[in-house]
């Protein structure tokens, strides 16, 4: 019998928007896939493979992620630390003496940055070669969209394998989420995705200028708001619970494989 990990912590507002966002954003991913398909079984629709005949779609994708980029660019108690450290508000400086920022590794940053641009290289060169169409290239953004919210609550590799970050308080790229979100928009020919696309990428340029100019307020060792004491989110449990629970039912399959092994013989 598969042990259950008990969840000790109360859910924190953070947590449950970051949770709602999972559900629409997988739910918008669900219908956007469902009309693509049922276009293309129909044999409608060239643009945006017949997800064009569905105006209403589009045009409250559009709304929904520019209207969330737009409010990233003031301060606001609903979103993430991660994502708000950015502003002068949110930075508490420390009260060691000649605390200093921690140097985070460029080289983890460009490696971020090659990997993506490698994967959606990848799939540029599909839809170059009509491979694919401009509808899966929505289709994938909208994915990576539902992605990001399982990076933040369940397992992230950028965070695991590149950055080495403590938690998504302290991610050195937690605000390229859409710039990295709308990348296939890239090889779209519409001007309509491309204004998404050039919304993230403003919000991305004015990041790293902040980071540029303020990097103090982006690093615990120098900004309060940062440390785990001031932290009301609870992001990291979510990720422990789930790597306990892995953890705890690998240990008992393995000890009833052992228990197996051991009664056979």
């Amino acid at each position: 019998m598969v042990t259950s990990v008990k969840f000790k912590h109360k859910l924190s507002k953070i947590s449950a928007m970051h949770y709602s966002k999972l559900l629409f954003r997988s739910a918008l991913f669900i219908i956007a896939l469902l009309t693509y398909i049922v276009n293309r079984i129909q044999g409608t629709g060239e643009y945006f493979g017949g997800l064009d005949k569905k105006p209403a779609i589009l045009i409250f994708i559009w709304i929904v992620f520019v209207t969330e980029m737009v409010l990233r660019f003031f301060p606001s108690k609903m979103e993430s630390m991660g994502c708000q450290k950015q502003f002068s508000a949110n930075y508490k400086p420390t009260k060691i003496a000649d605390a200093k920022p921690e140097n985070i590794s460029g080289f983890s940053t460009f490696t971020v940055v090659a990997v993506w641009v490698v994967l959606n290289g990848l799939i540029g060169i599909l839809y170059y070669n009509n491979i694919i169409d401009e509808g899966i290239l929505l289709l994938i953004s909208l994915f990576y969209s539902a992605c990001d919210m399982i990076c933040i609550l369940f397992f992230c590799p950028f965070q695991t394998w590149f950055m080495k970050n403590k938690c998504c308080v302290t991610c050195r790229i937690y605000n390229w989420d859409y710039a990295m979100m709308f990348t296939p928009l890239i090889f779209t020919k519409s001007l309509f995705y491309w204004s998404i696309l050039l919304c993230a990428i403003i919000l991305l340029i004015r990041w790293e200028i902040t980071y540029k100019l303020y990097p103090e307020r982006f690093s615990e060792a120098t900004n309060q708001c940062l440390s785990c004491s001031e932290c009301t989110e609870k992001l990291c449990h979510h990720k422990k619970q789930l790597k306990a629970f892995l953890n705890k039912n690998k240990s008992v399959l393995y000890l009833k494989g052992n228990k197996v092994i051991e009664n056979s013989k």
